[in-house]
């Protein structure tokens, strides 16, 4: 019972922080002019990313969980990017269908989704190959390659970007909601409270993940797959439901596919780094089915030039797949 009380009172802190990392975000991003593009794959999706990014890591470097702490990491990191291109996509596609009551196009920049499911789908296959790498010295080039390309990815949307400043409504920075234009110390000093905030809340929720998988009876590797990035994703899936309802598309999807991006690439790489990396066949399946899911829509944007709010519909079958490969694999 303390360790899910325990796992709770954790993703609330992780919550927040990334709440309020987000808001912080979205205002640096306006104070430093950068386009709605801009702020969405990078800003908005890097911050709305941090809780699951956070859980790997600390998992990694120790967190109190002994042996088992590689197994959650990895989970961690695998769930990340298939939860987005699964049930993220899926919702999102939901929530397109509720408020508008029609499959109609998404009112987006299919350039800027475009070239985040274009990087994504190179970075992540890069990621998984890297697992059948022989030695750990070749397993670091490959890091080292998926972090340079993250850079490369960074620079080319913000060059994008450039000439689209054009600036989506924004809520209240919430340390200084009486300003409609709050000074650049308020921002950062928002944005380091809520990293401190998602810090502790992921080294809390590393703690519990652990004793919970014991007691259920079921492999730490499958709840950190599972349970982890849906929780700790909920600010990408929320955050993308208000912005489909008052008509903000790109940010909605450049949340959802730069933080795929990153996920992807700066994630896997310290995975790869200081773990074996070697994925089982469960672990590869739910890495070819985050895949799939991104190809369908990315396929949508190349020959049509617009997403449908059905074609991200799709992901939500996805996951149901993989879902029912994990009760076979625990029936086995």
């Amino acid at each position: 019972m303390r360790d899910i009380g325990l796992l709770i009172i954790s993703l609330g802190i992780i919550l927040i922080g990334a709440e309020a990392f987000t808001n912080g975000i979205e205002w640096l991003g306006r104070r430093l002019k950068l386009g709605a593009g801009a702020v969405g794959s990078i800003f908005a999706a890097v911050g709305t990313a941090l809780p699951e990014t956070m859980v790997p890591i600390m998992a990694i470097l120790g967190g109190g969980v002994g042996p088992e702490g590689a197994e959650i990491g990895i989970g961690a990191i695998l769930g990340a990017p298939f939860m987005l291109a699964t049930v993220a996509f899926f919702i999102t596609g939901v929530a397109a269908l509720f408020f508008r009551r029609r499959n109609v196009p998404l009112r987006l920049d299919a350039k800027v989704v475009k070239h985040d499911l274009k990087f994504f789908l190179i970075v992540y296959s890069m990621a998984i190959l890297a697992s059948f790498l022989p030695t750990q010295t070749l397993k670091n080039g490959a890091a080292m390659t998926l972090v340079t390309a993250y850079v490369l990815y960074v620079y080319q949307t913000i060059r994008d970007c450039k000439d689209d400043c054009k600036h989506e409504e924004l809520a209240p920075l919430y340390m200084d909601r009486s300003s409609g234009n709050p000074s650049m110390t308020m921002i950062l000093l928002q944005i380091t409270l809520a990293l401190i905030a998602i810090v502790f809340g992921a080294d809390r929720f590393v703690n519990a993940v652990q004793p919970i998988a014991v007691a259920v009876g079921i492999p730490v590797f499958v709840l950190a797959l599972i349970i982890t990035p849906i929780a700790t994703e909920l600010p990408e899936k929320f955050n993308s439901v208000l912005w489909i309802r008052k008509g903000k598309d790109t940010l909605a999807m450049g949340n959802l596919t730069g933080a795929m991006v990153f996920q992807s690439s700066v994630i896997p790489a310290i995975g790869i780094a200081l773990t074996p990396w070697k994925l089982d066949a469960l672990a590869l399946w739910s890495a070819l089915l985050a895949l799939g899911a991104a190809i369908i829509p990315y396929i949508s944007l190349s020959r049509k030039g617009a997403i449908y709010p059905t074609t991200l519909l799709i992901g939500g079958a996805f996951y149901l797949l993989f879902i029912m490969t994990v009760i076979r694999f625990a029936i086995h």
